[in-house]
């Protein structure tokens, strides 16, 4: 305790050069936390975003669907199993039909995937109860992605075009009943969701789907011949990938701030060490060991750090809770990144992200700290009491 407090005291009466130091690792500090939280937050936003319309709990594909290749829907659809159809029946799940269509607004040929989806489910966050209306005929449902790049809006008539298992062309007009907004562009971006058994009937295959998706929560069956299930882990490669990537991008920029903080309080012992080598010739002269003056001027680099998570908080707790609230504005460029940002994107400040990155920069700060004191050990009383050392 005595050496702490004189760690304290010297550490204090250093003025100006502790406090700049202080400064400058408290921006680290804030840096690191403020980074590493804004994408903890867009990892989080965009997940839960794609789970809640897109992903449910799990998928199951039927075995020659592949998202990757369009061409591969025209048999990407067979019939449910009945273990996936009892969930379908208890609302426990939803069954999707994916056929490659043509559409011609104001007479102009454009390509979509049209979507067969029960009107009454409960899996997805897509409002698809609208569906439910068919007084002016066959009812579809449209993003606002959709309804901006087509010209499309709530109540238009629209032909769409598509061909049956057996490759005749058909070719009805819809009606757009609704236009929704939504984060995530895999269910909005040139797509037409219509009722499921209107789609079934229309390209004659009858309790037949590309995917099932699971309701969150539900347990995978075992069994389920000719559909693979794809778990949440694998439909959110790609995004955890992403995260990861611009996390270790962002970690070049935390070790810059880590080695410039560091440099400063590395210099700023040595200096220290070697204007004080009389008191350091005292201190031994009265009984102070050549560890405890080490230890006593390891403490007062290692106060750096503790001296510099409290400036931190004083600024960094507002911004944090300000940012964690309020969010930021996402430029309309980033929608094209093909994931579920939204307008705004809120980081996300855990107790963990906090604590990890004092107790990582208190540690790197002592050991830094330590460095320079290593040459005490070779000092001799006598030596540092005339101001030099052996």
């Amino acid at each position: 305790m005595l050496t702490l407090r004189l760690a304290l005291k010297n550490l204090l009466n250093a003025g100006l050069r502790t406090w700049l130091n202080v400064v400058a690792l408290s921006f680290s500090f804030v840096a690191i936390i403020f980074l590493q939280g804004f994408y903890d937050g867009l990892n989080d936003q965009v997940e839960h975003a794609t789970i809640a319309a897109l992903y449910g709990g799990g998928q199951y594909w039927q075995s020659a669907y592949d998202p990757y290749d369009p061409l591969s829907l025209e048999d990407a659809h067979g019939i449910v199993p009945q273990s996936l159809g009892s969930l379908i029946a208890h609302d426990s799940a939803t069954a999707i039909l994916i056929r490659r269509a043509s559409i011609y607004p104001q007479g102009r040929f454009r390509a979509i995937l049209l979507k067969g989806i029960d009107p009454d489910q409960h899996t997805l966050s897509i409002p698809t109860s609208l569906l439910g209306d068919t007084t002016g005929g066959i009812p579809a449902l449209i993003g606002s992605r959709m309804a901006k790049s087509s010209g499309l809006k709530q109540g238009d008539l629209i032909t769409v075009q598509w061909r049956d298992v057996h490759g005749t062309f058909d070719a009805r007009d819809v009606r757009i009943v609704g236009v929704f907004r939504s984060n995530v562009q895999d269910i909005d971006n040139e797509q037409i969701w219509i009722p499921l058994d209107r789609l079934q009937m229309f390209t004659q295959v009858p309790g037949q789907a590309t995917l099932v998706v699971l309701k969150s929560g539900v347990r995978p069956v075992d069994k389920a011949s000719g559909w693979v299930y794809r778990d949440l882990d694998y439909l959110l490669k790609d995004l955890h990938t992403f995260v990861r990537m611009k996390s270790v991008g962002a970690s070049i920029l935390y070790l810059l701030l880590l080695v410039l903080a560091m440099l400063a309080i590395f210099d700023t012992q040595v200096l220290s060490i070697w204007r004080r080598r009389k008191e350091m010739g005292t201190l031994m002269a009265l009984g102070m060991t050549r560890g405890r003056v080490i230890e006593l001027f390891t403490l007062e680099g290692a106060l750096h750090s503790v001296l510099a998570a409290l400036v931190a908080a004083l600024y960094g707790i507002p911004l944090f809770a300000y940012t964690a609230s309020q969010g930021f504005l996402v430029p309309n460029a980033t929608d094209t990144l093909g994931f579920a940002i939204g307008e705004k994107l809120f980081p996300s400040y855990s107790s963990l992200l906090v604590v990890g990155t004092t107790v990582l920069v208190c540690v790197v700060t002592t050991v830094v700290s330590f460095l320079p004191t290593r040459k005490i050990a070779r000092l001799k009383p006598t030596d540092a009491l005339r101001g030099r050392f052996s």
